[in-house]
């Protein structure tokens, strides 16, 4: 479980990030992210979108629980980026047969791919 302070739950963060922010993805999901270099620093906030196409509401919030889990374990490389940051994780319709490890190494590859450039 994500802490309280790491939690994106404004429309207005999603939508910032997904808009505005830098995107990468594979087959399993798609990780967007906006930083504010200007800002002061601060944690970074994750928000997880994991829609109907993934399947039932058990299988979406299972892949959603899997993704929250192995996104925790990024958080310390990533609040070292300058500023503050937004993650928004949208998972894809791929990610309900994929399995665990092959989850964590997607959100794994695709996280170094955004906050690299």
């Amino acid at each position: 479980m994500l802490s309280a302070v790491n939690r994106l739950t404004d429309s207005d963060g999603f939508r910032r990030a997904v808009r505005s922010g830098r995107r990468s993805g594979c087959s399993t999901v798609v990780v967007h992210l906006w930083t504010d270099p200007d800002a002061a620093p601060g944690p970074v906030r994750v928000g997880f979108t994991v829609s109907k196409a993934v399947g039932n509401a058990a299988t979406r919030n299972r892949v959603k629980r899997r993704l929250r889990h192995l996104t925790r374990e990024h958080l310390p490389a990533l609040e070292e980026l300058p500023g503050r940051a937004v993650l928004v994780v949208r998972a894809l319709p791929a990610a309900a047969q994929a399995p665990y490890a092959a989850l964590g190494t997607d959100l794994a590859r695709t996280l170094g791919r955004v906050s690299a450039t």
